[in-house]
This record gives C-alpha cells, sequence and structure tokens, in this order.
C-alpha cells in the first residue's frame, strides 16, 4: 500500500487514560474535547493551521475556567484528530489509503486551507488522492471502504464520485494494456514480449488477466457503493456479461444459500448478515442482474430464487426471477427445477406452482418469437426445425420433472394434470417421458378409481409411443384396459411400418449385389462381406418383429375369441370397439388368422399373457349389461 510521510519531529503525544498530552516541556493552554477524548495542547501551533479552530480559541479565551474546545461532531472521530494535531506539531506520520479520507474530511470540516498556512493539510491529503490513490486499483478500493463511516462528508468533497469513477476506467479497460492491477514480472520487456532482468531476457512471459480479476475487490464494497459502480460501469458500456459476473461474485459472497454444493474454499471469520439484510442485498442484486437473455446463468437465478423463498422476499422480486428464469428455462437441469416448498400449508413437498409460473412465462415468450403456429407445419418438419429445439428442450425437462414429484402422495391429480397439459403436444416427438411420468403417479397414487385413470392417460398420445415403451404398456396392469387395447393397436401398427422399412432395405441390398461383386475382382473385398454382414443383421431384425407382430396378432385373435363366447354378437363387438376407441374390421382380422395359421406353435407363450386382460375385460362387459 502507498505511503506518503509528513512531518519531521519525533513523537511527542503521551496517552494517559482517556487523555492526550503534548511532552514538549511547556504546560498545555487549551484542551480540545472529541467526542470521550480530551487533548491537551497548545493554542499556537492549531490556530496557525486551522480556521475554525483560532475562531473558538478567541471565543473561548474569556471564559475564566480556560479555554476548553469541543468538537463533538468531528469527522473520524478522536483517532482523526490526534493525526490532526500531530501534523500541527510536525510530528511524523503516515498518510495512506486507510487514513487519507478521515483527514481528507478532518481538514475540511477544521478549514486547514492554504490561506491559513502554505502546504496545509488539504492541500498535502488532495495530492496524495490524485496522485496516489486514483492511480492504484487497491488504494481506490481501501479509500471506498473507509468512506462508509465518513458520510456525508466524504460525498460532499467528491472522494466517493472520484475514486468510483478511477475504478470503472480500470475495469472497462484491458489491464494487459497498462499492467494494472498487478504485474506478476514487473514492467520491463523486450521487444518480443519476454520479460527483461537487468537487462537480460529471462524467457517468461506476462501473465495475461482476464475480465473477471476486479471481481473479488468489488465485492468487498458496501452494497450501495458497489451499486455506483456497477451503474458508472454500465454508462460507460462495459459487457453485460462481466456485470452479470460481477454481480453473481457479490451475491455468492453475502448470499451463503445461493449454491446447493457450498465451495470447499476457506471461509472468512466475519459476521454472516442477518436474514433481512441478506433479503435487502438479495433484492437489490436481482434489480442488478441485466435483463438479456442467456447473460446470467440458469443456476444461479434457481439460487437467488429460493434464496428468495426462504427469506420471503417480496412478491415483486420473486416474480421477477420467475420471468428470467422464464426466458431461459431450456438451459435448466432437472435439479434446478427442484425447488422445496416453503410455504406455511406444505401442500406438496416441491413447489409445483412456481414451476408452473416459470413454464407459462417460457411458453409466452416462445409463442411471441415463433410468430406463426407450429401446428401449420408437418411434424417431420417440426421435428428438424431448429426453432423448436428450446421448446423440446424444455418438455422433456417438465416430463423428467412430472416424474420425480409423481411419488408425492400430497400431489393432487387436477395439479399434476395442469403442469403436463401446459407442454404443447409438438413439443414432445415422444411421449415416452410422459407415460413414465404417469405410470408413476398411478403406483404412488394406487386409490384413484377407473375414470381418474383413464382420465389421467389422456394426456399422452399412444401413437407416440416408442416400441419399448408400447411393450411397457401392453403389460402394465395399473393402466386401463382401454388403453392397453389402444397401446396393442398401435404398436402393431408401427411393427408392420417398421417391417415394410426393413424389408424395402433388403430389396435395395439384394439389388446392390452384382454392383458389389463385381467390385471385389478391383481390390475392394471388405465391400461384398460388408453387405452380407448387414443383410444377415436386418433379416435377424426382421425375423425377430415377425414373430412379435404374430404375438400381437394371437392375442388379438383371442380377446376376439372370448368376446364372442359371451355371446354378445355382432353389435356387442362393435360397442366393445367404439368404447375402445378404434375400429377392428373383419377384413384386418381375417388377414390376421391366416398370419396366425403359419405359427401355431410359436404362438401358446403369448395366450398365457391375458388371463388377467380378459378378467378385467369380462368385469367391464358386465358392468355395461
Amino acid at each position: 500500500m502507498a505511503c506518503k510521510k509528513l512531518g519531521s519531529k519525533a513523537d511527542a503525544f503521551q496517552r494517559q487514560g482517556q487523555a492526550w498530552f503534548c511532552t514538549t516541556g511547556l504546560p498545555s493552554d487549551i484542551i480540545v474535547e472529541v467526542g470521550e477524548m480530551s487533548f491537551h495542547l497548545h493554542k499556537f501551533p492549531l490556530l496557525s493551521k486551522s480556521a475554525l479552530l483560532e475562531k473558538l480559541i478567541e471565543e473561548s479565551s474569556d471564559e475564566e475556567e480556560g479555554c476548553v474546545v469541543k468538537l463533538h461532531d468531528m469527522p473520524g472521530g478522536d483517532k482523526a484528530f490526534e493525526l490532526v494535531a500531530k501534523f500541527c506539531y510536525g510530528v511524523k506520520f503516515e498518510l495512506t489509503a486507510s487514513n487519507v479520507v478521515c483527514l481528507r474530511c478532518a481538514a475540511e470540516y477544521l478549514q486547514m486551507t492554504e490561506e491559513i498556512a502554505e502546504g496545509n493539510l488539504i492541500a498535502q491529503t488532495e495530492i496524495f488522492l490524485n496522485q496516489v490513490v486514483l492511480r492504484g486499483w487497491k488504494d481506490s478500493i481501501k479509500v471506498l471502504q473507509t468512506c462508509d463511516i465518513l458520510l456525508p462528508h466524504a460525498e460532499n468533497i467528491q472522494i466517493i464520485k472520484r475514486c468510483i469513477d478511477s475504478l470503472a476506467v480500470k475495469a472497462c479497460t484491458d489491464p494487459n494494456l497498462f499492467g494494472w492491477p498487478m504485474m506478476e514480472h514487473g514492467a520491463m520487456q523486450s521487444p518480443g514480449g519476454s520479460v527483461l532482468w537487468n537487462g537480460i531476457s529471462t524467457g517468461a512471459r506476462p501473465r495475461n488477466c482476464s475480465s473477471d480479476w476486479w471481481y473479488e475487490d468489488a465485492s468487498s464494497l458496501s452494497l450501495p457503493l458497489y451499486k455506483r459502480l456497477i451503474s458508472v460501469m454500465e454508462s460507460r458500456g462495459i459487457r453485460q456479461e462481466v456485470i452479470a459476473g460481477s454481480v453473481t461474485s457479490y451475491a455468492k459472497k453475502y448470499l451463503p444459500g445461493i449454491s446447493r454444493r457450498h465451495s470447499l474454499a476457506p471461509v472468512a471469520l466475519t459476521a454472516a448478515p442477518s436474514e433481512e439484510e441478506q433479503r435487502h442485498i438479495l433484492e437489490e442484486i436481482v434489480g442488478l442482474l441485466p435483463l438479456q437473455k442467456g447473460v446470467t446463468s440458469t443456476k444461479i437465478l434457481f439460487g437467488l430464487l429460493r434464496t428468495g423463498m426462504i427469506l420471503r422476499a417480496n412478491p415483486t422480486c420473486i416474480s421477477n426471477l420467475e420471468k428470467r428464469i422464464g426466458l431461459q428455462l431450456d438451459q435448466a437441469n432437472l435439479e434446478d427445477l427442484l425447488l422445496p416448498n416453503f410455504s406455511y400449508s406444505m401442500e406438496t413437498l416441491y413447489n409445483i406452482d412456481c414451476v408452473q409460473r416459470i413454464l407459462e412465462h417460457f411458453l409466452a415468450m416462445d409463442q411471441v418469437a415463433d410468430g406463426a403456429s407450429p401446428n401449420l407445419v408437418d411434424d417431420e418438419q417440426l421435428i428438424g426445425s431448429p426453432s423448436l429445439a428450446p421448446i423440446t428442450t424444455v418438455a422433456k425437462l417438465i416430463d423428467g420433472y412430472l416424474a420425480e414429484v409423481a411419488p408425492d402422495i400430497n400431489l393432487k391429480l387436477p395439479k399434476f394434470q395442469n403442469l403436463a397439459s401446459a407442454v404443447p403436444d409438438y413439443a414432445r416427438p415422444l411421449d415416452d417421458g410422459l407415460y413414465r411420468a404417469i405410470d408413476i403417479y398411478l403406483k404412488a397414487h394406487p386409490w384413484l378409481n377407473e375414470a381418474e385413470r383413464e382420465q389421467l392417460c389422456r394426456l399422452m398420445d399412444c401413437q407416440k409411443l416408442s416400441l419399448e415403451a408400447c411393450t411397457h404398456a401392453a403389460q402394465n396392469e395399473r393402466l386401463p384396459l382401454r388403453v392397453v387395447v389402444q397401446v396393442l393397436f398401435f404398436e402393431q401398427l408401427q411393427l408392420r411400418t417398421s417391417i415394410a422399412g426393413c424389408l424395402l432395405v433388403s430389396d435395395n441390398l439384394d439389388g446392390s449385389r452384382p454392383l458389389r461383386s463385381g467390385l471385389v475382382g478391383s481390390g475392394d473385398g471388405g465391400g461384398w462381406a460388408s453387405a452380407v454382414r448387414e443383410n444377415q443383421v436386418l433379416k435377424e431384425g426382421m425375423d425377430s418383429m415377425r414373430m412379435r407382430v404374430y404375438e400381437l396378432e394371437k392375442e388379438c385373435t383371442s380377446m376376439r375369441q372370448e368376446i364372442e363366447k359371451l355371446g354378445r354378437g355382432k353389435s356387442k363387438w362393435s360397442t366393445v370397439s367404439k368404447k375402445f376407441g378404434f375400429k377392428l374390421k373383419s377384413q384386418m382380422c381375417s388377414a390376421q388368422e391366416e398370419s396366425v395359421s403359419d405359427h401355431q406353435k410359436t404362438g401358446s407363450s403369448a395366450i398365457e399373457k391375458l388371463p388377467a386382460k380378459l378378467t378385467k375385460h369380462k368385469q367391464q362387459l358386465s358392468t355395461d349389461a
């Protein structure tokens, strides 16, 4: 830390309890009281430097009890006046960044101007501020830290403004151009850029400073001064990413709950802010964050939101954070969404209403950004559209969130449905994630009746389930029978489509054999072998899918025969078909029977899976009757 030495005489002051005495050999003729401290001094050194003390000494000289001057509103208190007294007596002391502000304010208060004496204290402190403090980063920070206890005096003489302007200029400029805030190897460099030591190149390179070099120092400032610093930086055009990084660093220092995983770095032994102070800091920090999308980390925004809920921040602050998160919800992960419910009612374990509001903000922003309705576009174009990547990511995120909160027995069905249905249909290329969440919810809420189960299952589209999900759903006893039959029907259609595609690929491979065989003689012997292996893999896959199709056809035929045995006839079959939500024509079933005749011996295993389903089906039909 830079310093400047003032005075030349030896220290002649001695403290005894709450009093200071000047040991020059002459008896004191004035007592200056500053707070609870009294200074037994001499008139001449004081009035020769201070116009205010000259006036006060003249006014109190007529009193019989002696000359007593009271300075209870002295800036900096007794410690500042002790240094002022040493300056008046010419005693040696150091002017530093730690005491220059209190001395400058005290000199202004005591009117220690050049008209009274040349080289007076105001001039000395101003020279030190302008030529030393304002040119250095660390000294400017130190001066600002001492200004908090000297308000409004430091503000009136423009010390705060000058320091903040100096810091803003340095923070907005590339430090590598000027070598501050520090130089690792000194200032001398060779033309090649290496560091010189006594004119000899050492081969070392100066360290490059990143844009966050000033974050830690700025976070040591009080909140009002930090806000003024950020405001001046923004007016000078500093990048929004840098502002967001600094505000985030400040928040992490004073809001310990902002991160779920606390850092292993050593924690400073300072008193943590009270709950009320933390609430005030959080509300102010949210206002300092840039509004630009993606500038502030989504994880930090969620941390601020979670902390705001704990500290009971005002609703405006909470709403502001929810909107900011909604703008970039596609950048969040599942862990971020798991916000505990801090309400007194504790209806659910997680704050699902908050996630619902965040999702609504995202969807509103997405609709404004897209303009046209996505429903007017084909499904294939939707899946490959870059503009749908964010909302597709959010849909997957919400499905994962639903699966996490589904085991909560206090989660009501309408709240689950509202969050699941808020995601547009076009945002889900597949409904596997939604099916998983529904299955978990059904497992955790076994008391739901048949109507509620069917209402819940309407959230998913059976046509958008993958083959793996269809296989699981077809054997899921928690699903309503109607949904199981729909899944079987659409699974069969998917398998038929897949087989048709495989056959088309197989035909293309067979047609390319002459060409590949012709290449064998030209030296490319691996091409034909690779084609044979690919063809073999495709045939094995086709055989597996044919067996699966056969099992499904056998299952469908067996169900049809059981229903006919109930004596309902064709009219009852049509009624059941309508109730299941699809139509099975006799031509399709007859075609299936022809296919079944080719594999009668291998179909017995599939029939063993049906008794439970048929029992439920019979109960349903008896209820309809």
